[in-house]
């Protein structure tokens, strides 16, 4: 399933135009990226919890040369399905 199958459902299930589902579409999206950037957490009833999660400096290696990198410390999304979603997927 991509964006366009999920506007489709939307589209579906509220009627109105599939303009109108694919912009409720991208709000939503919008609003989940805009609260992760500002590092807070967004919660979604019965699908699970969307979080930034810091994760520290490392040193890694090239696979093709075996030669030694830093990696920075950086934020990187972190989701944790509800166990509603898990028992679906079971």
């Amino acid at each position: 399933m991509n964006k366009q199958s999920i506007v489709d459902v939307v589209y579906q299930k509220i009627g109105g135009t599939k303009v109108s589902a694919e912009e409720a579409v991208d709000a939503m999206i919008d609003a989940i990226v805009s609260t992760l950037a500002k590092g807070g957490e967004v919660s979604i009833a019965g699908l699970g919890i969307f979080s930034v999660k810091a994760r520290a400096a490392r040193t890694a290696r090239n696979p093709r040369t075996g030669e030694s990198i830093q990696v920075k410390a950086m934020n990187v999304p972190k989701f944790r399905p509800a166990k509603a979603l898990k028992d679906a997927v079971k």
